[in-house]
């Protein structure tokens, strides 16, 4: 049996430069992904992605991972590695124009059955 939470960390509006989104807190999770969705292009942009975590949701540092890179629009993920600890979040950096973007953090919790 699963567990699934599919939270809406950055909603529908243009972004540019570099951001964090919106800390979430996983420690109960066993797994996590993130959903980027582009909507919408101005300019010819890129986006870097890296995955960050923290203990207490105030200090970040990145997973290890190599960051993701896209350009255009649709639906784009970035896996998450296992052991992520307590707090996660996407750091992001546009270039080249914006992207409006509708970001998701999906986390699923596996249970046994009985």
């Amino acid at each position: 049996m699963k567990m699934v939470n599919d939270s809406h960390l950055e909603v529908k509006k243009y972004f540019s430069g570099t951001f964090g989104t919106h800390p979430y807190e996983v420690g109960w999770a066993d797994e996590a992904i993130f959903f980027v969705m582009v909507e919408k292009i101005e300019g010819n942009p890129m986006l870097t992605a890296q995955v960050q975590l923290s203990q207490d949701g105030v200090h970040w540092a990145d997973d290890g991972s190599t960051p993701s890179v896209f350009t255009g629009e649709g639906l784009h993920i970035v896996k998450v590695q296992p052991n992520f600890g307590n707090y996660i979040r996407l750091y992001v950096n546009i270039e080249g124009g914006k992207m409006f973007l509708n970001l998701h953090l999906v986390c699923r919790l596996l249970l046994e059955k009985k």
